[in-house]
């Protein structure tokens, strides 16, 4: 019932969008005398904004065609190098990389956002670095027939990608998949894999969410798992290929995070109309872009959600020693030789400080000089993975780190 509501919201806003737009490029026509003096900038900005806020998304693309480099453009190339059904490792390089450039899996979120809310983590880090990213399939669209996709599966996903592209590689693991990364870290480490992570960065990870605990782990402590599985998972309509699946929508996730900062929203949406009031359509566009990205969103399959609630927010698995795969216990003490670098942001509102540092504390048997913790003053949760301080203070700190613990072929082959 609830999927079959949104998807009638969702049809119902789409057309008031296409008419909105419709009366907003009237509006603006230089042959209405109205479009240029009194109310017709006004009520054009206004239909644009609503029409903007109502339309339909669907995947946006990483669109990385090149990167500037010293005030040299070099082009990026993009590629899948392994297909399943539930992700694809996608692979970015720039022309003039060395050929003994570092190689870093990104793994992004499957947390109701596509991989490419990464898009800037991935162009900054391709500059030097042959960068893959975890690009999560929407529950949705994936056949019921494939069957189910928990957290098992999630850390077997990243065993395979990191064996998929060789010794020596790089994790990078940004928010909600800082748990299975370490999980599969210290996995590999116990197996003595040889392609285990030579570093493995965790950012804005929710490791111990015991530590300065937020509104987020607020709302995962104080109800049941049985009232998130009654209340928050839903079944996919017959519209799509994974009818009868049961997911956690994604349009939930992106509501739970709008109504964190409804406020900001809003006047966000309020400094777009006055842009384009204004006529200052390049700061518009800016906005327009993030919230193009922002509100595209996908589902996950209801076992990994409901998984992830129980583990890491309500009976914090990890830390307390009681993380199994596969039937087996998690050692984190089996991470010897993959170095840990945990980055967190100083205003981050979802994992919240010291949560992601409690990784360190973990790895008792792995040397102090192979740790490393980085606090990043002013930053929110998205800004030390994108924008400013992301490109000039965390990404020369996350490369030094790379180049500094890139791992020997030998000790590869033990």
């Amino acid at each position: 019932m609830l999927y079959n509501a949104y998807e009638l919201q969702r049809n119902l806003l789409s057309g008031a969008s296409a008419w909105a737009s419709v009366g907003a490029e009237m509006l603006t026509n230089p042959a209405f005398p109205i479009s240029q003096f009194g109310l017709g900038p006004v009520m054009a900005s206004a239909l644009e904004v609503f029409a903007h806020a109502a339309a339909p998304r669907g995947k946006p693309t990483f669109a990385i065609e090149a990167v500037t480099i010293e005030g040299k453009r070099h082009p990026v190339t993009e590629s899948i190098v392994e297909r399943r059904p539930f992700c694809n490792l996608l692979r970015f390089e720039r022309a003039g990389l060395p050929a003994d450039a570092p190689r870093l899996m990104i793994v992004a979120p499957m947390s109701g956002h596509y991989a490419t809310l990464l898009r800037g983590t991935v162009a900054r880090m391709v500059e030097s670095s042959v960068v893959y990213i975890t690009d999560w399939a929407d529950a949705k669209l994936v056949p019921a027939s494939e069957g189910r996709f928990d957290l098992d599966d999630y850390i077997d996903y990243l065993i395979d990608f990191l064996s998929c592209i060789g010794p020596g590689t790089h994790m990078l693991a940004v928010c909600q998949p800082s748990v299975p990364a370490f999980a599969a870290a210290a996995i590999m480490g116990q197996q003595k894999h040889p392609a285990r992570p030579a570093t493995l960065t965790m950012m804005g990870g929710p490791i111990d969410t015991r530590e300065a605990p937020t509104s987020v782990n607020d709302v995962a402590m104080q109800q049941p798992l049985a009232w998130f599985e009654q209340n928050v998972i839903a079944t996919v309509p017959l519209a799509y290929p994974g009818s009868g699946r049961r997911v956690y929508p994604g349009f939930l996730q992106l509501a739970g995070f709008m109504a964190m900062n409804l406020g900001n929203h809003m006047m966000s949406h309020y400094g777009m109309f006055r842009h384009l009031v204004e006529g200052d359509d390049e700061s518009a566009a800016a906005t327009k872009a993030f919230y193009d990205e922002y509100r595209s969103v996908c589902d996950m399959t209801a076992e990994f959600y409901l998984q992830t609630i129980e583990h890491v927010f309500q009976r914090h698995s990890l830390p307390n020693g009681e993380f199994v795969h596969r039937g087996e216990r998690i050692d984190p003490t089996a991470i010897r030789d993959t170095a840990l670098l945990a980055v967190e942001g100083e205003k981050d509102d979802i994992s919240g400080i010291g949560q992601t540092k409690a990784a360190l504390k973990l790895a008792v048997d792995l040397p102090d000089d192979s740790k490393k913790y980085y606090l990043v003053e002013g930053a929110g949760h998205y800004g030390i993975f994108n924008g400013k301080r992301w490109r000039n203070l965390v990404a020369p700190v996350l490369e030094d780190w790379i180049r500094s613990h890139a791992r020997k072929p030998e000790a590869t082959e033990k």
